[in-house]
């Protein structure tokens, strides 16, 4: 952090579930982890500027580019420690909106009105929308995603993310209405017209290097620039190596047909996606009526998005 030298208004962070672990009974060297763990989120919260929005996130693995450089190969650590930091400053032409939504369990009945308040509705400029649950197993959970996503199923918005273990870092204000019991849904509204992005969705058939290799290939044809453009891979945990006998593939293919990206995400317990190009009046598909299926398993989401040209 010391070494970055741009004053970032978003602070994206994903780290895999065990690093920062707070949840639930510890003892002995699990208890010092907790320790660990909440001082490591909270000096990182301390370095950021007070403006500075900042959402951390657990997942059981993680997809990164060392050093976010795209002359690096991008790596899928299924286990063991590691995470990535995304930071966003001011984008002349662009709105980058977080959000975070309760499940009220008082209540069946989901208010649209908070859609609007984040960005999500009623927004003309809205291009992508990066969205992630946490605690989805408890009851009711699904459901609430289902709710929050419907009205969002347009073919003209780029909808792409996961299930995730739990929330590590969030905004002060929210921290009043937050426990670990929640189920909620947060994630980032990219709103500016000259955002463009493209998901494929990687589904159980595609099980090895030709058929992924296709996925891509379908991913290269929405011609994305990939100046200023960022991939992001949110994958099943059923997925990786386990599901081709051979490590880090879908990551390798994605650096193939796009070597000037950076590419970053995780392994989840559900996916969040479809296939879809936002560019202009561009789509990849007509969706002839009917809503996408964005609620997938055993699959893998991959995503690129750019933020317009350099000025």
């Amino acid at each position: 952090m010391q070494k970055v030298y741009i004053i970032p208004e978003m602070f994206l962070y994903f780290t895999d579930s065990e690093s920062l672990n707070d949840h639930g009974a510890q003892s002995g060297a699990k208890k010092a982890k907790k320790k660990h763990g909440t001082e490591t989120a909270a000096s990182l919260e301390k370095l950021l500027p007070k403006d500075c929005n900042i959402l951390g996130i657990a997942t059981p693995g993680i997809v990164v580019t060392p050093g976010g450089s795209a002359s690096n190969s991008p790596m899928e650590f299924e286990d063991g420690e590691s995470g990535f930091a995304l930071l966003f400053p001011k984008i002349s032409g662009v709105k980058i909106q977080h959000f975070h939504l309760f499940k009220d369990f008082k209540s069946k009945v989901f208010d649209e009105k908070k859609l609007e308040e984040a960005g999500l509705k009623n927004n003309p400029d809205l291009r992508v929308v990066l969205i992630f649950e946490y605690n989805s197993w408890k009851p009711g959970g699904v459901r609430f995603l289902n709710q929050v996503l419907k009205p969002l199923n347009e073919k003209s918005i780029i909808i792409a993310g996961g299930h995730v273990d739990y929330l590590a870092s969030f905004p002060p204000q929210e921290k009043a209405r937050f426990s670990t019991d929640c189920v909620g849904v947060v994630g980032l509204a990219l709103s500016g017209p000259q955002i463009q992005g493209a998901t494929v969705l990687l589904d159980q058939d595609v099980c090895d290097e030709k058929s992924v290799d296709s996925a891509m290939q379908r991913l290269k044809a929405a011609n994305i620039p990939e100046q200023n453009s960022v991939g992001l891979m949110f994958a099943c945990v059923g997925r990786g190596e386990q599901h081709y006998k051979k490590k880090n593939v879908e990551a390798d293919s994605f650096r193939k047909h796009f070597p000037g990206v950076p590419l970053f995400g995780f392994f989840g317990n559900g996916e969040i996606g479809c296939d879809r190009v936002v560019s202009g009046n561009f789509t990849l598909r007509e969706c002839n009526g009917e809503k996408d299926n964005l609620l997938h398993q055993y699959t893998t989401v991959m995503t690129i998005i750019h933020f317009g040209h350099a000025k």
